[in-house]
């Protein structure tokens, strides 16, 4: 029988409470002090993990405390620094670009909106959602290839089905479902979920706390 929206969204709700006692207190994996920090992390963070951007960005900031400072960097100590985290000649180039239009735009400080914050080069929707939520409390929902693959399985959209996935159709689809403050949380936790147990090749469907409700447990990885 093909389930109802109203029965999904009901099994939605009740699959996140069961991760909200698995993950009762999810945080951002990025290490920051101010949103300028976590703004350059998340930035670094594409195509690495956080936890190897962890390893530079302490360097890296108290070399180039402010927007000013990093835009004022000479390209090649920038990417002595960050050298360990791989394409990091492109993320100098933009880096640099970015603190440039913060210390020329908005005097150096990080903007709270998603209009600004997408305006700025190299920054896109996932990349402000991270920031709004994390260094701000502005209600923000990150769709990264966890989130995308975990609401796949769930079932928790329409499109789970599809191989051409729009972040931003799932980001609204999805943030439909819950209250806003919740937005923040419900991608930490899908992340979260996502690297413990729902792995992209193996998931861990015979310890999952989810198996119970979800679609496609038991059935190999898609």
């Amino acid at each position: 029988m093909r389930e109802t929206k109203t029965a999904r969204i009901e099994r939605m709700h009740k699959e996140y409470d069961i991760l909200c006692r698995m993950i009762p207190q999810p945080q951002c994996a990025l290490h920051f002090t101010s949103p300028l920090q976590l703004l350059i992390a998340t930035v670094l963070s594409a195509q690495t993990t956080d936890k190897r951007v962890n390893t530079v960005t302490p360097e890296l900031f108290a070399t180039y405390p402010t927007a000013h400072d990093l835009a004022e960097a000479n390209p090649a100590q920038v990417e002595d620094i960050i050298h360990p985290l791989g394409f990091y000649r492109s993320k100098t180039q933009h880096l640099i670009g970015l603190a440039t239009a913060l210390d020329e735009r908005f005097d150096g400080q990080v903007p709270q909106s998603m209009d600004e914050l997408t305006s700025l080069p190299g920054v896109g929707r996932k990349t402000a959602n991270v920031v709004l939520g994390n260094a701000f409390g502005i209600p923000g929902f990150p769709v990264d290839t966890h989130v995308m693959r975990v609401t796949g399985r769930l079932r928790w959209r329409s499109d789970w089905r599809s191989t051409h996935l729009d972040p931003v159709k799932i980001e609204r689809e999805i943030t439909a479902c819950f209250p806003p403050e919740e937005w923040t949380d419900l991608s930490h936790r899908l992340i979260l979920f996502g690297r413990s147990t729902c792995h992209a090749r193996t998931p861990d469907c015979a310890n999952c706390p989810l198996a119970a409700t979800c679609p496609s447990a038991g059935i190999s990885a898609k």
